[in-house]
């Protein structure tokens, strides 16, 4: 599966949440890699149970950000 990835939080105990996008299929999904001292695991996790999870935490606020970023035109009817 070739991914193309965008860094959307980096906390400060090393985990990361990317923003992944699947070049073949076209899905699009979280990436969350913990940090090494947590094992170093990669998460896929899709955008919608990303966003449904209980508290609204930075990396939350980072896609709603990016998300929002994304219709910064003319408002539209």
């Amino acid at each position: 599966m070739t991914t193309q990835r965008r860094e959307l939080y980096h906390s400060s105990n090393g985990d990361r949440w990317l923003l992944a996008r699947d070049a073949e299929t076209g899905e699009v999904f979280v990436q969350h890699e913990a940090n090494p001292a947590s094992g170093g695991h990669s998460t896929i996790i899709g955008i919608g149970a990303f966003l449904n999870q209980q508290g609204r935490g930075p990396q939350h606020q980072a896609l709603l950000h990016l998300i929002g970023s994304l219709v910064g035109g003319p408002m539209y009817d």
